[in-house]
């Protein structure tokens, strides 16, 4: 890179302020796609369910991290990257549009409203004050309980657990009988295969864990005659199926208004926990707070509405951004060379197409057991704090839904304090937010 380029980056990017070089930061944002860029299989693969295009959004999903990671990069200057969301695809597939019938486009619709209405938060900081008025052990159990969601989706998915009418679930077989001998059940087999490689590549700090699992048990679903190879590179897929299909009419009614909240509140946590989390981990932090904290957040919801819009679930700052800090990552240059590697995925969709599902299941599984760790936080020792939090957890994978999870943690949490005559702890918000769901529930039902 010549002295001139050089020179645009460093006013871009303030590289000598923060104590990095262009070949660090470019190492850095590699290093964060390496980690995270297993979304550009799962997440289309997770959405088709739906019935969308496949191909459709994939290209959804490469353009609006794309979006996310250059204004991230360009205007707030953070070595965040943002992406799609784990969680918030599924909550959006096997809540939203399995499990209430909502027609796909209608449930982009609420992704982009939900959008909106975040940059309106951000702009008048009511996000500040609707982060720091509710509880931290509801903070916690609902990403705890995101986690146990994706993990029964990773496991059902993969046939790891199958239905039962006796105990609703029950195991797998690791075998199935043919020809009069039993032989191996391969997609349990090799879900469990690709979630041990996972782990043992995490915990020896390989880049890329993730991604390795992916194509490790795709190859030899290959081998074994299980896939069949669709190739490596392809022009690029036509965007035109999922590309403003939004539908919103009949959006505001009582259940999607809910879906609206949900996708909100999901997304308000999660980037606000991974925007402090990356950012103090990277020494960037002022006094415990984040500079230029609005300008992050317009990146976040600017993404979550250019990728309803391209049509894919909602985006949000992805904690594996965390990897490319490790590496040395203190700049925008960062996200903006992950942004890049993202566009540059565009031409791999059949290599996408390729991966089946019990090769993304092991990925599930592991994103659960990170946002696991968040139960740590919760004050266990207090009753009525515990109790809240574990309904939260509890019914999100019960009911198969992160809606009704949050709803009943917020319900319960009210209920608890108030029988316990400690109403004085609970926030305003929680008790506006508790009364909304329970006369949604009351009139519309669950």
């Amino acid at each position: 890179m010549n002295t001139s380029q050089n020179g645009l980056l460093e006013r871009l990017f303030k590289l000598s302020e923060h104590g990095t070089n262009v070949r660090t930061e470019l190492l850095a944002g590699f290093t964060t796609f390496l980690t995270m860029c297993y979304i550009v299989i799962v997440n289309p693969s997770i959405l088709s369910i739906t019935g969308m295009d496949f191909g459709a959004v994939f290209v959804a999903t490469c353009i609006s991290a794309a979006i996310g990671c250059f204004i991230m990069g360009a205007l707030a200057n953070y070595p965040i990257a943002l992406a799609p969301g784990m969680g918030l695809n599924a909550y959006f597939t096997f809540s939203v549009v399995k499990g209430m019938g909502v027609p796909w486009q209608v449930a982009l619709a609420a992704v982009f409203v939900s959008g909106i209405i975040f940059i309106l938060f951000s702009f008048l900081k009511l996000r500040e004050m609707l982060v720091n008025a509710l509880p931290m052990s509801l903070k916690m159990a609902i990403a705890a309980g995101i986690g146990m969601f994706l993990a029964l989706i990773a496991l059902k998915g993969s046939g790891i657990i199958v239905a039962s009418e006796a105990t609703l679930v029950k195991m797998g077989e690791l075998y199935v009988m043919g020809n009069g001998a039993k032989l191996p059940n391969w997609p349990v087999l090799l879900a469990l295969l690709g979630f041990f490689l996972i782990i043992v590549l995490d915990y020896f700090r390989v880049r890329g864990a993730i991604i390795i699992s992916i194509f490790t048990v795709t190859l030899i679903s290959i081998v074994l005659g299980l896939t069949e190879f669709q190739g490596i590179v392809d022009p690029i897929p036509s965007i035109a199926p999922t590309f403003m299909q939004m539908d919103f009419n009949g959006l505001f009614n009582g259940s999607l208004v809910a879906v609206i909240f949900v996708f909100f509140l999901v997304d308000l946590f999660d980037s606000t926990g991974t925007l402090v989390g990356v950012s103090h981990r990277a020494g960037l932090l002022v006094d415990g707070k984040l500079p230029r904290l609005k300008k992050a957040l317009f990146a976040d919801s600017t993404a979550i509405v250019a990728g309803a819009a391209l049509g894919t679930s909602s985006t949000t700052p992805y904690i594996e951004s965390a990897s490319g800090v490790s590496a040395g990552g203190r700049t925008g240059l960062t996200a903006v060379t992950v942004g890049v590697l993202m566009l540059a995925c565009l031409w791999f969709s059949p290599l996408a197409k390729t991966v089946p599902a019990f090769a993304t299941a092991p990925a599930l599984l592991y994103i659960g057991v990170q946002m696991m760790r968040s139960v740590i936080e919760i004050e266990w020792h207090d009753i009525t704090e515990s109790a809240p939090a574990f309904i939260t957890i509890a019914f999100m994978p019960f009911t198969y839904s992160i809606a009704d999870g949050i709803a009943m943690g917020f319900i319960s949490y009210a209920v608890i304090k108030l029988l316990c005559k400690r109403t004085k702890e609970v926030p305003p918000m929680v008790w506006i937010v508790a009364v909304a769901w329970a006369v949604k529930f009351w009139f519309l039902g669950a």
